[in-house]
């Protein structure tokens, strides 16, 4: 028997908690071992709303920049589609232009180069690192929020999408571009053959709600000193 009814996304009160957690805050917790992945993974995936394969996955090449819009170009398998989504201007105020120049340096190709695959998908890591395994208490447990509710609810990692998501549409319906809200979850919409327009795009993302505007990735640099 299932212990949980399914997904759900995030409740305001909890998105609050989790980016303002340890990870995003200044002090290490004990036994912690940090990685650069731990505090950007999170954020790609509330303001883009792709899943942590395709956040795994990305390259310093799949940062590109189109019609004057930065983008990330996600590449997935499966029922998603390949699809280019507007970088929120709340992930370059965390500091990913200054991440990218690290990245760089250190001479990496994939953007998140500490997050480990297995059998060639970063998504069962980033699970046990987020929601716990066993004894292993997750990201989610050391905010104490917990991975099922009182109703049976599970939330994840996976349900920043649906955070994304109910957003998104709202957006989407606000402008009457509903083709805009099928291509950036990557759905097949039968009604439309091409791409939005990317300024289009922009307009549907720029809406998402900023949950910390302190969080900053040289803040989570000076947790490690």
């Amino acid at each position: 028997m299932k212990s949980h009814l399914g997904r759900r996304a995030f409740s305001a009160m909890e998105l609050h908690t989790l980016f303002n957690g340890y990870i995003y805050g200044d002090e290490r917790q004990k036994r912690e071992q940090p990685k650069h992945w731990h505090f950007w993974l999170p954020l790609i995936a509330y303001y883009t709303g792709a899943y942590s394969d395709e956040i795994g996955s990305l390259n310093l090449t799949d940062i590109i920049k189109k019609d004057g819009v930065h983008c990330f170009s996600f590449t997935t398998h499966g029922k998603i589609r390949h699809r280019l989504i507007p970088i929120h201007t709340a992930l370059w105020q965390a500091g990913l232009e200054d991440y990218i120049e690290h990245v760089k340096e250190e001479q990496h190709s994939r953007l998140l180069y500490d997050l480990p695959s297995k059998s060639g998908r970063y998504s069962e890591k980033v699970r046990i690192w987020f929601s716990g395994e066993g004894e292993r208490l997750g990201y989610l447990q050391k905010c104490d929020l917990p991975s099922i509710d009182q109703q049976g609810h599970k939330t994840a990692i996976s349900s920043l999408r649906l955070n994304f998501e109910q957003q998104i549409r709202i957006a989407a319906l606000q402008r009457a571009n509903k083709a805009a809200f099928y291509y950036l979850l990557g759905l097949k919409d039968e009604t439309t053959a091409a791409a939005p327009p990317l300024s289009a795009l922009k307009q549907v993302i720029s809406p998402l709600r900023v949950i910390n505007n302190n969080v900053h990735w040289v803040r989570f640099l000076d947790r490690h000193n």
